[in-house]
């Protein structure tokens, strides 16, 4: 936190916090309320959404998200957007989720104890959801998996609704592990040899590229890229099978898609390695937002696309930094373009532009 504020001239002190679904559960309810003048205004859509939620929530669970899958006004039915429609009475159909409290709350008191208030929570999945939805995906059933550092969060979304959850604990750690094992390296070493030179889908390998590394007992050894390779594929197409599994439990709808993102995807190959696997529909996500271009920050650039189509539907907006803040950032962007830092160069390209 104390690098980001310096990085950025200015203190963060909130935040949307992004978590791991655990133990979610999810639910459908409905709710209805009278349309107050001819049309249907924001305060409409809010009263109607409370109404669904209101009494859905027990004591011992934290509500996280509330997705409406439509509305309907009168006779007027399957309406996505009923903001300016006359009628008499709103309807709305809502997937809700909600976790269990203590685990969610530990988190948020970790946040206050570095002096950061949560002000609102989503899912990592749900940013995952945000970070790659178009129109086409948002029609048709599919499948979003995420290989994180310890696990693996495979969701179900259906026309842009999360219905379904699972989290496999096994993740891109466990691909160092293996490496830290054979090859008889550190842990960090092994991690940087899986991000900087192996190849996920072994047969596009190398056989005359090398790897000097040191090993446990400080000796010079040259790694292969065929053989750490082949390492990092098997573990890989563990995870992959057991994600293809975990969503034939979770669903026998026709599945239209699957989309693999967290950092493991990066590795060069990763695409031929899941089309070999699940077919030519699987792809690895690409992000194309400037500053994010990895797939580590799909959750939460997601995120931030998910909170803006939130307060959208609801009228609402919210200023990240202040009138201050902005001025401070200027001015720190000011320091950046006047450098000769190749950096500020390119920013006193886009500002002089």
């Amino acid at each position: 936190i104390h690098r980001i504020n310096e990085m950025l001239g200015i203190k963060i002190t909130k935040v949307v916090t992004c978590v791991a679904p655990t133990l979610c559960t999810m639910d459908i309810v409905v709710g209805h309320c009278d349309i107050l003048g001819n049309a249907v205004t924001y305060d409409d859509i809010n009263h109607v959404l409370k109404d669904a939620i209101c009494g859905k929530i027990d004591s011992e669970h934290e509500l996280i998200t509330a997705m409406p899958i439509h509305f309907k006004i009168d006779d007027q039915d399957a309406l996505l957007d009923p903001k300016g429609i006359k009628g008499n009475v709103l309807e709305t159909k809502v997937v809700i989720s909600v976790v269990p409290k203590e685990p969610l709350y530990r988190i948020f008191e970790v946040l206050k104890l570095s002096g950061l208030e949560t002000v609102d929570v989503a899912y990592t999945s749900t940013g995952d959801y945000f970070a790659i939805k178009n129109k086409k995906i948002d029609q048709v059933v599919g499948a979003i998996i995420n290989i994180g550092e310890t696990s693996t969060n495979v969701s179900i979304f259906n026309k842009g609704i999360q219905i379904k959850n699972a989290i496999l604990p096994i993740g891109s750690r466990n691909v160092d592990k293996d490496i830290s094992y054979i090859f008889k390296i550190n842990l960090e070493d092994a991690r940087k040899v899986k991000e900087n030179f192996s190849v996920a889908f072994s047969s596009y390998a190398d056989c005359n590229d090398l790897y000097d590394v040191l090993n446990l007992s400080k000796e010079k050894i040259e790694i292969s890229q065929p053989g750490v390779s082949k390492v990092v594929e098997a573990r890989i197409r563990e995870i992959l099978n057991l994600a293809k599994n975990e969503i034939k439990t979770l669903t026998n709808r026709e599945i239209r898609y699957i989309i693999i993102t967290g950092g493991l995807s990066e590795i060069s190959g990763f695409q031929y390695l899941i089309e070999d696997e699940f077919g030519v529909f699987a792809k690895v996500c690409n992000l194309s937002t400037v500053g994010v271009r990895h797939n580590k920050y799909s959750s939460v650039l997601g995120m931030v696309k998910y909170f803006d189509d939130k307060l959208s539907l609801r009228g609402k907006s919210y200023q990240m930094v202040s009138d201050e803040d902005i001025q401070s950032l200027v001015s720190v962007q000011q320091k950046v373009i006047n450098s000769d830092h190749i950096i500020g160069k390119l920013f006193g390209h886009f500002f002089d532009n």
